[in-house]
């Protein structure tokens, strides 16, 4: 069976907004990130073991707020105390965490298909996110996660690059249509490609 993808039906490609007279180079880019393993780990307080010693795909779980730790292919996201986003493009990532992850330790849980993940690059991305996101965008750095709303849609954000920004934002399948909507609303200034 092939999984649908959350925007399969709304997302179009094309230029949108204000992109007269500008270099297409130079405009955002939107796009839906789809094959994404997404797992979400969670420790439990009577664990018999040391975070800190702890590796998935050769990554120590970052313990510091709002860190991210990544390599090629693998992010983990810390998304609370104790509770991490695992998210992959390794097929086989659930089977590393839980060779890993003990489950007298943790509990691990594939969310992949409960969620959408929307990339928002260029120069203008935090711009976007700043029309309806409380948080102060401008703090996000590289290798730095927050979990926010989005026009009152419950939202994670991943900074991925910087110069020009990457930004992928994580929300729940059953609100990525109104999200892509607001996003895409919210770049219409400044000229858009959907890739």
């Amino acid at each position: 069976m092939t999984a649908i993808s959350p925007l399969d039906s709304i997302h179009k490609k094309g230029i949108f907004g204000d992109h007269q007279k500008k270099i297409e180079s130079n405009l955002l880019k939107i796009s839906e990130v789809k094959n994404l393993s997404i797992i979400q780990l969670v420790c439990y307080k009577k664990k018999k073991i040391e975070l800190k010693d702890l590796k998935i795909d050769d990554l120590n779980l970052p313990l510091e707020s709002s860190k991210v730790i990544s390599n090629e292919k693998t992010r983990i996201l810390w998304n609370g105390p104790n509770v991490w986003l695992i998210v992959s493009e390794k097929e086989n990532i659930i089977s590393i965490v839980k060779k890993n992850c003990k489950e007298k330790d943790f509990a691990v849980t594939d969310i992949s298909h409960s969620r959408a993940v929307i990339k928002i690059k260029g120069l203008e991305a935090k711009e976007v996110l700043k029309k309806g996101c409380p948080l102060d965008i401008n703090e996000i750095k590289k290798n730095n996660c927050a979990g926010s709303i989005f026009h009152g849609i419950n939202i994670i954000i991943d900074c991925v690059e910087e110069n020009p920004d990457s930004i992928c934002v994580f929300t729940l399948r059953s609100f990525a249509e109104s999200l892509y909507h607001h996003i895409t609303d919210s770049a219409l200034e400044f000229g858009f490609v959907c890739v």
